[in-house]
């Protein structure tokens, strides 16, 4: 299964999804410079932490192209998604 990784600034996860798709879980992100890294985090309220494990691939936006993400859940563990997944780059 392939997904889509989106991010913005919005009130609900809801706001983020195009007519026909479903969410696959959520959560909040911040960007390390220095690492150069995205850092993703916690959950949503409406979804749920976001359930890597039922995709394969994750297509992820060009202009993050070279950035690692990482998600840590709610026990600090950390699953490196740059790593775990194979990762397709779209404009």
């Amino acid at each position: 299964m392939k997904g889509h990784f989106r991010l913005g600034m919005v009130y609900q996860h809801k706001d983020l999804l195009k007519p026909g798709d479903c969410c696959l879980g959520g959560g909040y992100y911040h960007f390390d410079y220095a690492s150069n890294r995205i850092i993703l985090d916690r959950s949503s309220y409406d979804y749920g932490k976001p359930r890597w494990h039922l995709l394969e691939s994750l297509k992820v936006p060009s202009a993050y192209r070279g950035m690692r993400l990482v998600y840590y859940d709610d026990d600090g563990e950390a699953f490196d998604v740059s790593q775990e997944l194979q990762i397709e780059y779209y404009d």
